[in-house]
């Protein structure tokens, strides 16, 4: 029998407002001052927005810095070094910041001999921000099977604030936390925690998080508690 919750989890959604700072990059230098300088939003918007553009696409470029750097500065190996910082080991915005400037610190130490380079005119890389409206939808979940069934159901903008920004909120659990804590669906938390979503497209992300709980519920079902 699926466990029922005294507070159901209630399915948020948000939308975002980007905007320019009003700031620019003509190379590494600049980039690397601009990165330690804006605001939290902005580093997570050029490495997150990404995932929202490619709905039913795979994602890519990994992100907004490793796409300047690789295809305007021509900086190959920094470039494929900032796409391959791995983002599920950051649990803050603040630690993807201090990961991305260990990175390009590290490469402008060992390059200091070569002359830096410069992103043609018009080209430069242009830090943006973003302001993050959330608000709750209709659906609330008291139990497992009513999970599945809002999962199945909400729009993908919700699928993508529960899974990368809800941990940002401290009033707003993410959907491991909740399974966890108040189901005490541990190893159901551990699966959704150990998938890859920065890999797949958000849709591609739903089904995966479906089958999960299908997978669960038939255990359930099969006397598997």
């Amino acid at each position: 029998m699926v466990s029922v919750k005294k507070e159901p989890f209630k399915f948020y959604t948000r939308q975002n407002i980007i905007y320019l700072l009003g700031r620019k990059a003509h190379n590494l230098e600049e980039l690397l001052i601009g990165i330690k300088e804006v605001p939290a939003m902005s580093i997570y918007h050029h490495t997150h927005h990404y995932l929202e553009m490619h709905e039913f696409l795979s994602p890519e470029p990994p992100n907004d810095y490793a796409y300047w750097i690789t295809n305007i500065l021509l900086e190959k190996l920094l470039g494929e070094e900032v796409a391959s910082i791995d983002l599920r080991q950051l649990s803050t915005i603040e630690e993807i910041r201090s990961r991305l400037i260990e990175v390009i610190e590290s490469y402008l130490q060992a390059t200091q001999e070569t002359t830096l380079r410069y992103a043609p005119n018009g080209q430069e890389f242009h830090f943006m921000s973003a302001r993050t409206f959330v608000f709750p939808t209709k659906y609330k979940a008291i139990d497992l099977k009513q999970f599945l069934k809002y999962l199945k159901i909400v729009s993908l903008h919700s699928i993508y604030f529960h899974v990368f920004e809800a941990g940002l909120e401290k009033q707003i659990p993410d959907f491991a936390t909740w399974l966890s804590s108040s189901l005490n669906e541990s190893t159901l938390a551990k699966e959704f925690r150990k998938m890859d979503p920065y890999t797949q497209t958000l849709e591609n992300l739903r089904q995966t998080l479906i089958k999960i709980v299908e997978n669960r519920l038939k255990e359930i079902e099969n006397g598997n508690s």
